[in-house]
């Protein structure tokens, strides 16, 4: 699933490519990405015809484009959702599921919803320009001014949750997933299932620093792209996967000890990590 880094660089490109245009036509062509809305397609696609784009926002993994209407259109990329923008000639993707064609600032260009499972979704948030209240119950995320670290710092040691489900715990810190928990985890020499109040102070705060800067080094490289799901609006692939220090390495030396990297079941997911470095006790 996308993650911070991913999100962030999709939204930026949309900031770049369709911030003012405005969306002259959409076509829905299949129903579930827009089931959140409940009026129905239809009502979904004549809401937005007129409307003009005049930003474009995320917090941790959510995404939307304020409207100038006060109203917000809401992006989720679930595991494999993508927007992309594309001159209308160009041949129609594989799994587009909306279409929305644009004039003004973005003239000549479409801008389109892709999914293959989809799992994602876009969806109208009423007075949402600012933050949907769909979302009010997400923490800021690590690149946020917003982002409160001794706040943070207090409800992890307050916890008795093993680190790594704190972590991915988008109330109390957003945008983290698992491929950078598992990251941030290995940098600070910690074990995910090591409980919150088991850690002092100057720890999660050097946890927290290496989550904010394996999210950044990601950032910079255009996020993390294992197959061609993870990309930005003009459909490119991230980078970061080449400088992967343990998610998805298991039975590699560990780039520190050389052990080899584990990989365990955790919350219908993996978690991976080196078993010298980080002990669980």
């Amino acid at each position: 699933m996308p993650e911070l880094p991913e999100v962030e660089v999709v939204r930026a490109g949309l900031e770049r490519h369709v911030l003012g245009a405005r969306i002259v036509a959409v076509e829905v062509l299949h129903p579930r990405p827009v089931r959140r809305h409940l009026a129905g397609a239809s009502a979904f696609a004549e809401e937005l015809r007129g409307r003009v784009l005049t930003g474009a926002r995320r917090r941790g993994k959510y995404l939307w484009l304020p409207l100038d209407s006060g109203d917000a259109l809401m992006a989720h990329l679930g595991m494999s959702g993508q927007m992309l923008v594309q001159p209308p000639e160009s041949p129609d993707e594989r799994h587009l599921r909306v279409r929305m064609r644009l004039d003004g600032a973005a003239e000549g260009r479409e801008l389109r919803f892709v999914d293959q499972r989809m799992f994602g979704g876009l969806s109208i948030s009423p007075g949402g320009a600012e933050l949907p209240p769909e979302i009010v119950h997400i923490a800021p995320d690590p690149l946020e001014a917003a982002f409160d670290a001794e706040a943070v710092v207090a409800r992890v040691r307050r916890s008795s949750s093993g680190i790594k489900r704190i972590l991915l715990n988008q109330t109390v810190i957003s945008g983290v997933g698992n491929i950078y928990a598992d990251e941030a985890l290995w940098r600070a020499k910690l074990h995910g299932e090591r409980p919150g109040d088991r850690l002092t102070g100057p720890k999660v705060r050097e946890l927290l620093g290496h989550v904010r800067d394996v999210m950044t080094e990601a950032l910079s490289q255009g996020g993390t792209s294992f197959d061609a799901l993870y990309v930005n609006v003009n459909g490119e692939s991230g980078y970061f996967s080449r400088d992967i220090d343990v998610y998805g390495r298991e039975g590699e030396p560990c780039r520190r000890c050389g052990t080899p990297i584990r990989r365990v079941p955790f919350m219908n997911r993996s978690s991976h990590f080196c078993p010298l470095c980080q002990r669980e006790r």
